[in-house]
């Protein structure tokens, strides 16, 4: 079949990221699209093309081997063309990094470190995106990604930040309450829940050797900077990430609470494609990023 005209970009725009995330739903979120309007468009891209790119299966998409092949050689020359359009649009020389990392990384790990990045690297402007509080793919349209996952992605450049860990806080007003009542201070106080995260608290008694809590009452929410923020206000315990809070515990506005840590699966990595590990901007951030966190190995590649 011969096409009398190419598809329209937005179609194999669409398609690359129903293919990566194998899922019209989470297409659609990532492209504030509805679900049936990504679907729509992948038949439409199907008919022009007179080849079926996904099977659909009862709980799940899987690429057939024209699709395989579309993403293979389509989603290169689409970043391609969005760096070469950014270059135009910035005045040729300069360059924009696109990062997506999870929201509360951002807020308290990396914006107080950026400054000193856009001081040493004044040439390379700075794309953000935040959208994903717990970001596990490496999307197509980020140069680099910090990725929270129990294990490094497979086919990307990864280099390992830090491994999660949580700790027990409060506002320092409970203090006198916790230090009466110890782990019954369950039985007077919220327990904060973190919703991605609902045995944490289970799995930090263990650690700790306590019963697990059955508190007054529970308080669930949907990110973690809500559940610093309520834990802050004084509204009950939570865990926290230990990084990420360690302002928060210098400042006094929050106050650590016994002495073990949880040690998690997860840990943050960051990663890139292959091929772009020799781009300037992307060579720098790693770079910049492994002094950060100076605990991180070298770069390697997985899969």
């Amino acid at each position: 079949m011969r096409l009398s005209r190419p598809p329209p970009t937005r179609s194999l725009r669409i398609f690359c990221v129903a293919a990566r995330h194998r899922s019209f739903k989470f297409a659609a979120d990532e492209l504030f699209l509805t679900p049936s309007a990504v679907s729509h468009q992948i038949k439409e891209l199907e008919g022009a093309l007179g080849v079926r790119l996904f099977e659909r299966k009862p709980r799940s998409l899987e690429l057939t081997h024209a699709g395989s092949t579309l993403l293979e050689q389509t989603e290169p020359l689409l970043e391609a063309l969005d760096r070469s359009v950014a270059r135009i649009a910035r005045g040729g020389g300069r360059r924009t990094l696109r990062i997506q990392l999870p929201a509360f990384f951002a807020s308290e790990l990396f914006l107080p470190r950026l400054g000193a990045f856009c001081d040493r690297y004044p040439q390379i402007d700075i794309g953000i995106d935040t959208h994903d509080p717990r970001p596990a793919l490496h999307p197509a349209n980020a140069d680099v990604s910090i990725l929270l996952r129990d294990a490094p992605p497979q086919g990307l450049q990864s280099v390992h930040l830090f491994a999660l860990s949580l700790t027990a806080a409060c506002s320092p007003a409970h203090l006198p309450a916790v230090a009466r009542l110890g782990g019954g201070v369950f039985h007077e106080l919220a327990l904060i829940v973190h919703k991605p995260s609902p045995d944490a608290w289970a799995s930090w008694a263990q650690e700790v050797g306590l019963d697990a809590p059955e508190p007054r009452s529970v308080l669930e929410f949907d990110t973690m900077h809500a559940v610093v923020r309520a834990a802050e206000r004084g509204l009950g315990v939570a865990l926290v990430p230990t990084a990420h809070c360690d302002a928060w515990f210098r400042s006094g506005t929050l106050a650590r609470i016994f002495a073990v840590e949880l040690s998690t699966a997860d840990s943050y990595y960051l990663v890139n494609r292959p091929r772009d590990a020799d781009r300037p901007d992307v060579h720098a951030f790693t770079a910049w990023m492994r002094e950060q966190f100076p605990g991180s190995p070298r770069p390697t590649a997985c899969g």
